[in-house]
C-alpha cells in the first residue's frame, strides 16, 4: 500500500510539473506514458487491497467456526470419555451379573430338552406297545404312527361301524379294548378321539343331519365305549368331529374316500413340566 501511495504521489508531481515545464513532444509523450502506466497499476493495486480484505475477512470467519466446532468437539470427547471411566468402573459387575444370567438361561434349556428328550422317548416307546397290542387290527386298517410329538391311531370306519352307522360293532370293540389296555397303563397320556368322514352327502340317516354329525357321533361313541366299558379316566378324554375337512385321500374314488372315513385316536403326553419351566 505504502508503494502505490508513492505512486500516486509521483502520479500527482509528474502532473504538476507537466503544467509548469515546457516539454518537447516526445518527452511529453514519455510522460504521458509513463502516468498512465502508474494510474493503471495504481487501480490494479486498489482491487487486489479489496480482494485482499474479503479473503481476510472469510479467514476470520472460517477461524470463528472452526473454534466453534472445536469447542463442540471437545465437548463431545469429554462426554465420551466419561462414559467410557464410568462403564470401566461398572463391567466387573456387569459382567459377572451377564454370567450369573447366562449361566441360568443356559440351565433351562438344558432342563427344557431333558424334557422334551424324556417326551421322544415316552411318545416312542408308548407307539412301540400300540403296535404289538393291534398287530392283529392291522391288516383291516389300523395304523399307528408318530406326527408332531404325538401318536395317531388311526382306525378306519369299516373296522369300527357298520356302514352309516354310529354303532360300534364287535370287531371295533375288540380293537378298542386292546387300545384301553395300553391306554390304562399310561395315565400320563391325553386322549383326543377325533371322527372323519368322506364328502358324499348323507342319506336316510335319520337325525344325522350331516358328515359333522356322523363325525362327531362316531367319535364319541367311542369316548364312551373306552370311558364305561374299559373305565379309561373319563377327565383324560376329549371328543371332536372333523367332519370332511381334513381328508387324507382324493374324494374322487373309492379308495380315497375309504381312507378318508376314519377314527383317529391322538395320545399326547401331558406336558406340565414343561409348561412349568416356560412359565
Amino acid at each position: 500500500m505504502k508503494n502505490t501511495f508513492l505512486a500516486f504521489a509521483f502520479l500527482l508531481f509528474i502532473s504538476s510539473l507537466t503544467s509548469c515545464v515546457v516539454l518537447s513532444p516526445k518527452k511529453y509523450k514519455a510522460l504521458l506514458g509513463t502516468k498512465d502506466s502508474l494510474y493503471t497499476a495504481f487501480n490494479e493495486g486498489l482491487i487486489k487491497i479489496e480482494n485482499l480484505e474479503k479473503e481476510v475477512a472469510k479467514l476470520k470467519k472460517d477461524t470463528t467456526l472452526m473454534a466453534e466446532e472445536l469447542r463442540d468437539l471437545q465437548n463431545s470427547y469429554n462426554t465420551v470419555d466419561a462414559n467410557y471411566k464410568k462403564l470401566k468402573s461398572n463391567s466387573s459387575t456387569e459382567i459377572t451379573k451377564l454370567s450369573g444370567d447366562l449361566a441360568a438361561r443356559e440351565k433351562r434349556l438344558k432342563e427344557v430338552e431333558e424334557v422334551l428328550r424324556k417326551r421322544d422317548e415316552a411318545t416312542n416307546a408308548l407307539k412301540e406297545k400300540l403296535q404289538q397290542a393291534l398287530l392283529g387290527f392291522t391288516k383291516s386298517g389300523l395304523t399307528v404312527e408318530i406326527k408332531n410329538g404325538k401318536v395317531y391311531v388311526s382306525l378306519t370306519d369299516k373296522l369300527l361301524f357298520p356302514s352309516g352307522s354310529i354303532i360300534i360293532d364287535e370287531k371295533g370293540k375288540q380293537a378298542l379294548t386292546q387300545l384301553a389296555n395300553v391306554l390304562k397303563q399310561q395315565p400320563e397320556i391325553n386322549i383326543a378321539v377325533e371322527g372323519h368322514t368322506d364328502n358324499q352327502k348323507i342319506n336316510n340317516l335319520g337325525q344325522i343331519k350331516d358328515n359333522w354329525d356322523l363325525s362327531v357321533l362316531r367319535a364319541t361313541s367311542v369316548v364312551r365305549y373306552l370311558t364305561e366299558n374299559e373305565k379309561v379316566e373319563s377327565v383324560r378324554m376329549t371328543a371332536t368331529g372333523k367332519g370332511e375337512f381334513q381328508p387324507l385321500g382324493t374324494n374322487a374314488n373309492a379308495d380315497g374316500r375309504s381312507k378318508n372315513r376314519r377314527i383317529e385316536i391322538v395320545l399326547s403326553p401331558k406336558l406340565d413340566e414343561l409348561y412349568n419351566l416356560i412359565k
